[in-house]
This record gives C-alpha cells, sequence and structure tokens, in this order.
C-alpha cells in the first residue's frame, strides 16, 4: 500500500528487534517517514540503508513525529525507554497519536495508559498476532483498542502493517485479546508434544500422525507446522521461547486475578521456564519439544 506524499505523518519508531525491524521495512516501503531507535544501535543499520532515519535517543526519534509506535519486549522496557526521556512524548507533534504494539500484558498496559492521561497524547492498544514470517509479508492481524477518534491515523499504518485489523473497543482491549489468543498458542504446541511423544511410546512414527492431521480438521496449520520442526530439529526463531514464556505467565498472573484456573498452561510452564534456563530462551517456542522431562 502506497501512501499519498501529502498525508505521510512522521513515524517514531521505538525497538526494531525481530518484529519490530519488519514492520519498520514494511512502512518505509510504503512512503512512510521512519525514525527509529533502538537500544543496540547496530540493528538500525540495514534499516537505515532502505530509508529510515536512525535517533540517537527515543526523544530524537520523538521529535515533531505524529505517530509514536512501541514494540518493546515488555511492559517494563516500554515503560522505561517511553518515560526516562522526557523528551518523547513532550516532543511529539500536538495531537499525536501512540501505538502501543508489543505485548506487554493488561496491567502494564493499563499502568502506561494512566502515566499518558495528562499527556496530549492520544493512546492505542495494538498489540499484534503473528511472528516474524508474517511480519515481514504484512499479514499481522492487528489487535486494535482506542478512541474511535484515532482510527483514521492509525489505519493507514495498520493496514501496511497487518492484513486485518480488529477495532475491538476502549484501549485496554487488545492486550486482553492478546493474552487470551497467545494462551491458546502455547496450549496448543505443549498439546503437539505431548502428541508427538505419546505416538512414540506406542511405537507409532510420529511422523505419520503429523502427515494424518495435516488431512483431518482436527489438525490446525500451526500445529502441523510446528510439529515438522520439532521433528526436523530446526528451532530457528520465528516466536522466541523466552517471548513465549512471558505471554504465558502474563496470562496466569491477569487468569488468578479473575479467578479462573488456566490449568494445562500451569502444568508446563515450570518445564519451559527450565528449558529457558538452560539456555533455550532464544530459539523458537517448538523448542520445549527437547526438553520433556526437563
Amino acid at each position: 500500500m502506497e501512501v499519498n506524499p501529502t498525508e505521510r505523518p512522521t513515524i517514531a519508531f521505538l525497538g526494531a528487534g525481530a518484529m519490530g525491524a519488519p514492520m519498520i521495512t514494511r512502512l518505509v516501503g510504503a512512503g512512510f517517514g521512519v525514525r527509529a531507535w533502538n537500544r543496540s544501535s547496530e540493528k538500525l543499520t540495514p534499516l537505515v540503508e532502505l530509508g529510515a532515519i536512525a535517533a540517537a535517543t527515543p526523544g530524537a526519534a520523538a521529535t515533531d513525529a505524529n505517530i509514536l509506535i512501541t514494540m518493546l519486549p515488555d511492559g517494563p522496557t516500554t515503560e522505561q525507554v517511553v518515560f526516562n526521556d522526557d523528551a518523547v512524548l513532550s516532543g511529539l507533534a500536538s495531537g499525536a497519536t501512540w501505538l502501543q504494539m508489543g505485548t506487554v500484558g493488561v496491567e502494564a498496559t493499563d499502568h502506561l495508559m494512566a502515566r499518558i492521561d495528562t499527556a496530549d497524547v492520544q493512546f492505542v492498544d495494538a498489540p499484534v498476532s503473528g511472528s516474524v514470517a508474517p511480519a515481514v509479508t504484512g499479514d499481522l492481524l492487528i489487535l486494535a483498542s482506542g478512541p474511535p477518534a484515532v482510527h483514521d491515523a492509525a489505519t493507514p499504518i495498520f493496514d501496511v502493517l497487518g492484513r486485518r485489523t480488529y477495532w475491538l473497543g476502549a484501549a485496554g482491549a487488545g492486550s486482553r485479546v492478546k493474552l487470551v489468543l497467545n494462551n491458546w498458542l502455547v496450549d496448543l504446541v505443549e498439546m503437539v508434544v505431548e502428541t508427538l511423544n505419546f505416538a512414540s511410546e506406542l511405537g507409532i512414527d510420529p511422523a505419520t500422525i503429523v502427515n494424518i492431521l495435516e488431512d483431518v480438521p482436527i489438525g490446525s496449520p500451526y500445529a502441523v507446522a510446528k510439529a515438522r520442526t520439532m521433528l526436523s530439529g530446526d528451532f530457528s526463531p520465528g516466536f522466541a521461547l523466552k517471548h513465549a514464556v512471558k505471554d504465558a505467565v502474563l496470562s496466569l498472573e491477569i487468569a488468578k486475578e479473575h479467578r479462573e484456573k488456566l490449568s494445562l498452561t500451569a502444568s508446563f510452564i515450570a518445564r519451559w521456564q527450565q528449558a529457558m534456563v538452560q539456555g533455550a530462551g532464544d530459539e523458537d517456542l517448538s523448542v520445549v519439544y527437547d526438553y520433556v522431562g526437563a
């Protein structure tokens, strides 16, 4: 999607990691002016070659920007980056919109909203569903929530980054939906692990089970893909285990507050955390297949 040159807002994008870098790439390719900041500045080099502008500080990125996008790993990091530099929110253009697109959880989202309550900034809670591959191709699902007045400003950006945007209501709803979806995801991965091992114990080639699952309605494409990843032993990160564990813990915490038991998630989270301790945190979450009984 190309953007009309006369309608291009300036975007300050904070966080050029595994998800942020392809998102910046897409925005630059669509004609947006993007000032990017990342704690590890070397990650900005290939983005600058594509047309992004590297900013030395978050505040420098935000100066006179109409849109602020944060794609950082967690709530504490997002709060530190945005609020430790006084020039971030105060430096934005009047009436700017903050698109908070990282998965930071419900409590952190509420805390961020409370801290900008007096600022001249519209806040949109918009985590994404999807990993690195759909970020590259622009096939993310945007789980957006925020005031209707900002929809027009956000939509051209979301259209570049994702194949569909769900507007879910008041800010905060997006983070709630994201945790529900990611809890489903981690449970599905654990079910795949159990299924492959169950087949092996019965003397069945797990690959045969995967082929059958691909041909029946109960075998989701995601589950089949992760099963094949597990059997191949290629754990190149699409969705890193450390991020999956973070999201699972956030889900367990908010469920406890609502007196809801996520029994399946609770049953395996300690083993997934142990896999992280043993050095698998940066691998794809499917690596937990190698840590059964850990």
